[in-house]
């Protein structure tokens, strides 16, 4: 019990250390600034000790909305030296710079349990009734500028974008996109260690990337029709469509619009038909997909079993990934790791390349409850909590000692931990 209580003192702490004027960066040094998915999923951690610290958190990352409805990856707030490529290298000129890309969107069902697990009721439905049109509009940009053609399956436009970034599922489509030939300087590599980071020649291409959307003037016709990397990613796709249905969940019972929820409805069955096509039988899963050359990869990774979570796995689907699941939590002791541990890419160390990272332990979490895996769901819990008792508060964690990797006093594992098991 002591061991319990000061593991949920250092995670309060760590939300504290790392806030900077209403925002949480994730770490300070490695990552100075706001990030999508990490703001949404912080936020959980912030409703255990200061609920409108928790709501403040969406509305800063709502800040940096673009007019089409985007909410970006990054939100530059402040100008910090630390990070690269920063503001002037994406070129994005508004008022508060950001990126040019997005991230997973699990905004929206963040939002949507922090309202119903909130002790103030009043200030949940206020902070509601003002974010629902802003989280409308990002849901309508992901169909309108990602599905343009309505096939029911959203693209990612780069690596970063997935939130997984150097997961190997993306190899062979990022090696299609040419180098930079301009000289740059990495300063990840001056807070964590080479053997835990993205390789350099995977970088190059990165930065490629951001080089386009710019030189296209971020014109979303343009780089939908030019962009050489282009990816049906399941993991996205996934945690979209769960979240487009606690959206319209949240608009029903808000009374909003009723051709919002019509609309949506219709985006929600289109996924539900369309994520077919990305299954294999050979692999029995599904599987990550280049939507230029239509060529899907045989890589097992976190990303593909995020159909679970999303709720996208048909009957015979979902008894096939239990399976998968099962052997995938065999493989090694402290939860799911990145990549399938059998995959000839698997590196137990590198970011998304097989390391465990406690927030998509808790997602497969979710998922593997929904469908029944009660088992697998408590192995994932139990897992996660053995590792934070081990090894404290790191990014993620080397996925077969439990070695902490990447960025310390790290606050989304520490947000997961008060809100899933503390």
């Amino acid at each position: 019990m002591k061991n319990n209580e000061k593991l949920i003192e250092q995670a309060k702490d760590i939300l504290y250390k790392n806030d900077v004027d209403g925002y949480t960066v994730p770490t300070h040094g490695l990552y100075p600034f706001q990030w999508n998915w990490d703001a949404a999923i912080t936020a959980l951690g912030w409703m255990k000790t200061d609920e409108s610290r928790a709501w403040l958190e969406i509305e800063m990352l709502l800040k940096g909305q673009w007019d089409n409805g985007m909410v970006p990856h990054i939100i530059f707030h402040q100008e910090v030296d630390s990070y690269f490529p920063g503001p002037k290298v994406w070129g994005v000129d508004k008022d508060i710079p950001t990126t040019a890309i997005s991230q997973p969107p699990v905004l929206v069902s963040i939002v949507k349990m922090m309202a119903e697990q909130a002790k103030d009721q009043k200030l949940a439905q206020e902070k509601l009734t003002q974010m629902l049109p802003q989280l409308i509009a990002y849901h309508q940009w992901w169909y309108n500028d990602r599905d343009p053609e309505n096939t029911g399956l959203v693209v990612s436009y780069h690596p970063w974008e997935s939130g997984m970034d150097n997961s190997p599922a993306w190899d062979k489509s990022l090696a299609a996109v040419p180098p930079v030939t301009w000289q740059y300087k990495r300063k990840d590599l001056e807070h964590v260690d080479s053997d835990e980071r993205p390789h350099a020649n995977e970088y190059d291409r990165y930065l490629y990337l951001v080089d386009f959307f710019k030189k296209s003037n971020f014109d979303s016709e343009v780089i939908y029709r030019d962009c050489p990397y282009k990816m049906y990613d399941v993991g996205i796709i996934s945690i979209l469509h769960k979240a487009t249905k606690d959206l319209v969940s949240l608009c029903q019972t808000s009374k909003v619009n009723e051709q919002h929820v019509t609309w949506f409805n219709k985006q929600i069955a289109l996924t539900e038909s369309a994520i077919n096509t990305l299954w294999s039988d050979e692999q029995n899963s599904f599987l990550n997909t280049d939507a230029i050359t239509k060529e899907s990869f045989p890589v097992l990774t976190t990303g593909t079993l995020m159909a679970i979570y999303g709720e996208l796995a048909n009957k015979e689907q979902s008894a096939k990934l239990k399976i998968l699941m099962k052997s995938w939590l065999d493989e090694t002791e402290f939860g799911i790791s990145s990549t399938y541990a059998k995959c000839a890419q698997y590196e137990p160390q590198r970011y998304w390349r097989g390391p465990v990272w406690l927030h998509i332990n808790w997602l497969l979490a979710l998922g593997a409850e929904h469908y029944g895996f009660n088992e697998e769901s408590l192995q994932l819990k139990e897992a996660s909590q053995t590792l934070i008792e081990k090894s404290g508060y790191f990014e993620y964690f080397n996925c077969e000692t439990g070695a902490g990797c990447g960025g310390d006093d790290f606050s989304w594992t520490a947000a997961i931990a008060l809100h899933w098991f503390l």
